[in-house]
């Protein structure tokens, strides 16, 4: 059956820093305002005259990022599984009001203990979460790389690049910076993704802007991309500003910009059926069917970069502990040639 044209919105709002509070109480009292701040707004989005299907929020929307100190505090501090006590008021708005809610939260699972995630999730109409993606390329925190072997044996690469088939087309997530490392993006469409959907905390940056629109284009993807309000995560003084919230769509035009780091929401219709012609056309304009991926291969089997399963059979305690990696990686990108020796 056709899918009809339908809304996305970008829930464009303020978060408060978790990190910012003395004790696992006052963060949490952090942590319950932002997620009332979120039902707020989505509760808005959906009494106007064309509520939206699907929402997203922003990355760290609910706790913000950690500032220093270890894994360890922070998961004790902030961290909770998804479903879990971030997700569930969420769960109940998406059930009610029969719409999809997609968001980004700081995720603790027992299956991996001593580590936290920083986790994509999608809920569905049903108020079931229906999708989890953590950050691979992360900022010197915990990523599924750090023990590859173990997490794929356990997730697949079904779980660990998610695609989900939904009434809305084939979804997928991406979070905030990880839209500028293309391989993620490839990946997903060649999963399948349809529309991605990128919650994001970033200052302003013209290549992430340009990320936004390469990778919808090259990829023939709707990108939903929902950034903060006022200060970013990363600045405790809230002195770098979000905002630049953008829908855009698979050429890469913009259907929908803000600019400013006001709290606001943006919105866009999103014609699955178009996109889906445009993949089956044998024009110019169909840029995956000429993509000749075979060409690329050798390289991409050589390249060995930062150090796989670094992190295997014990955590990362802190962000300290990455700085090894990072030599290692540079070492071996200067023995490839990618990188001149100073």
């Amino acid at each position: 059956m056709p899918i009809r044209p339908w809304r996305a919105t970008c829930i464009q709002m303020k978060s408060r820093l978790a990190t910012q509070a003395a004790d696992r109480a006052g963060a949490w009292e952090t942590i319950r305002g932002n997620i009332d701040r979120a039902l707020t707004m989505i509760e808005a989005a959906c009494t106007g005259a064309t509520p939206p299907k699907l929402v997203v929020l922003p990355e760290f929307g609910m706790q913000g990022p950690p500032h220093g100190g270890t894994i360890a505090e922070w998961i004790d501090k902030a961290c909770c599984p998804i479903p879990g006590d971030i997700t569930a008021p969420l769960q109940d708005l998406a059930k009610r009001r029969r719409i999809f809610i997609a968001g980004n939260q700081f995720e603790y699972d027992p299956v991996w203990p001593g580590r936290y995630f920083n986790c994509c999730f999608l809920i569905d109409p049903a108020g079931e979460v229906i999708l989890r993606f953590r950050r691979i390329n992360t900022a010197s925190w915990p990523s599924p790389h750090d023990f590859m072997d173990a997490y794929l044996a356990r997730h697949g690469v079904e779980g660990t690049f998610p695609v989900v088939e939904t009434e809305l087309g084939r979804l997928a997530m991406i979070a905030c910076g990880e839209l500028a490392v293309p391989e993620v993006a490839r990946v997903l469409m060649m999963r399948g993704a349809e529309i991605i959907l990128h919650p994001t905390n970033e200052g302003e940056s013209a290549a992430q802007e340009a990320a936004k629109i390469a990778r919808a284009a090259e990829n023939m993807v709707y990108l939903v991309s929902a950034d903060v309000a006022g200060g970013i995560g990363f600045s405790a003084d809230g002195s770098v500003q979000g905002g630049r919230s953008r829908i855009v769509d698979f050429r890469g035009g913009t259907l929908a910009f803000h600019g400013p780091a006001d709290e606001t929401t943006i919105s866009a219709m999103v014609d699955v059926e178009a996109l889906r012609a445009a993949r089956r056309d044998l024009g110019m304009g169909n840029t995956l069917l000429r993509s000749r991926f075979e060409m690329y291969r050798g390289f991409y089997g050589s390249a060995a970069f930062y150090p796989a399963n670094a992190f295997l059979n014990q955590p990362m305690a802190d962000s300290s502990a990455a700085r090894p990696m990072a030599e290692k990686a540079l070492d071996n990108l200067i023995r490839a040639g990618v990188v001149v020796r100073g």
